[in-house]
């Protein structure tokens, strides 16, 4: 579908900001003051290191044949209305993740000048740089990433891929491949557990869009003061993370209060986008969340987002409205990720503007 590449392109973009991780190696007395969020203070952050999200080991969900009646499965449903974010054990995928985390430390050990070789070109989402800054005046994030879209593979602009390490590109080759393959076999019993026909479902799917977005958050001595990645819920219909080293600092919103995630080592956790939102009619929920920062330590990870075709039309399932009606307005995919784009990050503001009111 060669109209799929303009679209992508027409996206919208972010406008240049300084790098953060050469503005860190500088270690200046006084932060700059569009990276300082006074209301970091004043959050009110759980300390019940008891309150985690939900462990789904997923050699116990079954084949894609069953029904999704058994014991995991119920604790994936449950999983995805009460809390929207999981960890995601036994997954299959670990030695991908193990070569991909390596590649791309590597990558953020570069000389500047090396990773700018990748650097995001004006109106793009890809490449080296920063999202979602859209004004001259707005507060920025304490963070450097490298997003690609690397499915489908018919679009992929290698413009924007690293050719060092040498390693990188087989490396993400391979990983997109079994995160997809785990995204899909997700997504299928999502389905099962909605009752609604997973082929049906997964045909938004199609031609499925992949973003991998690699985040490098520098140390910073203020880091009370900074935000690795401002408060927000993902367009995409479910993401799929991976912490490359052992430095915490993703944070959910739950009750009012944001959670701390102690990452399982080797785990990968998921969570639901507004688009999942939207198809299940607001049975499950996509989750406000944000990542802090480390006063003495880098924090590297990356994130998978799956995201419906371009074209598909995203709204709540018919299956789903039966009883209490359609709670979100239907929307071409296409149109809502303009909408997510050409704004900063807000909480879940983006998803409100699709809100039926009643």
């Amino acid at each position: 579908m060669e109209g799929e590449v303009i679209s992508r392109s027409d996206l919208g973009g972010s406008l240049p900001v300084e790098n953060v991780q050469a503005l860190a190696s500088m270690h200046l007395k006084d932060i700059p003051h569009r990276y300082i969020r006074p209301e970091v203070e004043f959050d009110e952050v759980s300390v019940d290191e008891s309150w985690q999200i939900p462990v789904i080991d997923m050699s116990k969900l079954g084949g894609t044949d069953q029904l999704g009646h058994d014991d995991e499965s119920a604790k994936l449903h449950h999983a995805c209305k009460d809390w929207g974010f999981f960890q995601l054990i036994n997954h299959g995928i670990s030695e991908a993740i193990e070569e991909m985390k390596k590649v791309t430390e590597e990558f953020f050990q570069l000389p500047l000048e090396e990773k700018m070789a990748c650097a995001q070109l004006p109106n793009n989402l890809e490449g080296y740089g920063q999202t979602f800054v859209v004004s001259e005046d707005q507060k920025l994030d304490w963070g450097d990433m490298l997003f690609l879209f690397p499915l489908p593979v018919s679009q992929r602009n290698m413009r924007f891929w690293p050719t060092t390490p040498t390693a990188f590109r087989s490396t993400l080759d391979k990983y997109s491949s079994e995160l997809q393959r785990v995204a899909i076999n997700l997504l299928r019993l999502m389905a099962m557990n909605l009752r609604v026909d997973p082929d049906v479902f997964l045909s938004l799917f199609e031609d499925f869009l992949q973003g991998i977005r690699m985040n490098y958050y520098p140390p910073c001595e203020h880091a009370s003061k900074v935000m690795g990645l401002a408060p927000h819920s993902d367009a995409a219909g479910l993401t799929l993370l991976i912490q490359v080293n052992e430095v915490q600092g993703l944070q959910i919103k739950k009750n009012g209060k944001w959670v701390p995630i102690k990452p399982i080592p080797g785990a990968i956790i998921v969570n639901i986008g507004d688009v999942l939102e939207m198809l299940s009619n607001g049975e499950y929920s996509s989750i406000e969340h944000r990542a802090m920062v480390n006063p003495k330590k880098e924090r590297l990870s990356i994130a998978g987002f799956h995201y419906p075709n371009m074209k598909a039309t995203v709204g709540p399932l018919p299956d789903l409205v039966k009883e209490d009606g359609a709670k979100y307005k239907n929307v071409i995919f296409e149109d809502y990720a303009k909408l997510y784009i050409s704004s900063k990050l807000d909480g879940k503001s983006r998803l409100d503007h699709m809100k039926i009111k009643p």
